[in-house]
């Protein structure tokens, strides 16, 4: 195995310090990346857009390239979800200067978000704070993925055909007012697809809300496998499973 690859073997893969602090580096290139999709998106000067989009889709093909040189299973890695949706992005990237229709490359772009989850495995590591309130920071999570899919989604359909809807702050208000069951109705979606497309809002986020608001008033759980009946959710100073009865040895900081 060459040096570079077990170099970066260590960053994708090491639970040391450096290889924390690279995947947070990454994340926070995600973040970036994500902005500036937003901004993007509401832009109509694509003399500036696309020269961007190949800067940034440089820098993911490269880290793309540097994380696959470091897996061991190769094909395996290849046909996971989030690989898939990495390339997608990429390929929206350096598509625009080969089309002119950029609607479907920018709710592809959307699927980068789905990287965010690969970041709960460090922070359950690093963090007890985390590990305190896990639940209830994957379900803001899952609830700000959805949003800002369906957000990207709704602008990209109605921005041509509905009046009401001229930027993305627009798309998102609605977004948000549907979910939350607000519906002021100031701004509604037009035509079939765009009515079924609010069902979906209505019927999906609202579940990812009430999920939310479940984790944060219910009382502090913790996750820990059980060794006999393998639940995993259990009272933060539990001592004996519910379950089956069996005694715990879960990790605590030694204050609830």
């Amino acid at each position: 195995m060459s040096k570079l690859r077990v170099t970066l073997r260590s960053l994708y893969f090491g639970r040391n310090r450096r290889a924390r602090r690279f995947r947070y580096g990454l994340v926070v290139l995600d973040v970036v990346t994500i902005a500036v999709f937003i901004v993007a998106a509401s832009l109509t000067d694509e003399r500036w857009v696309i020269p961007v989009d190949f800067l940034i889709g440089t820098v993911l093909a490269v880290e793309f390239a540097a994380r696959l040189y470091a897996e061991t299973h190769r094909t395996k890695y290849l046909l996971t979800v989030s690989t898939m949706a990495d390339l997608a992005v990429i390929a929206s990237l350096f598509l625009p200067a080969f089309l002119e229709n950029l609607a479907f490359l920018r709710i592809v772009r959307a699927l980068r978000l789905l990287r965010s989850y690969q970041l709960l495995r460090d922070l359950r590591a690093d963090s007890p704070w985390f590990r305190r309130y896990e639940d209830v920071i994957q379900r803001t999570l899952n609830l700000g993925v959805f949003i800002f899919i369906v957000t990207s989604f709704v602008y990209v359909t109605q921005n041509d055909i509905n009046a009401e809807i001229t930027s993305y702050i627009d798309a998102l208000y609605f977004t948000i007012t549907t979910l939350t069951t607000t519906g002021f109705g100031d701004i509604i979606l037009v035509g079939p697809g765009g009515r079924l497309l609010a069902v979906i809002i209505m019927v999906v986020g609202v579940a990812l809300f009430l999920r939310l608001l479940q984790a944060v008033f219910r009382p502090n759980k913790v996750r820990f496998e059980c060794p006999d009946c393998a639940l995993q959710i259990h009272d933060i100073d539990a001592v004996h499973c519910k379950h089956c009865g069996r005694i715990l040895a879960i990790p605590t900081e030694g204050a609830v």
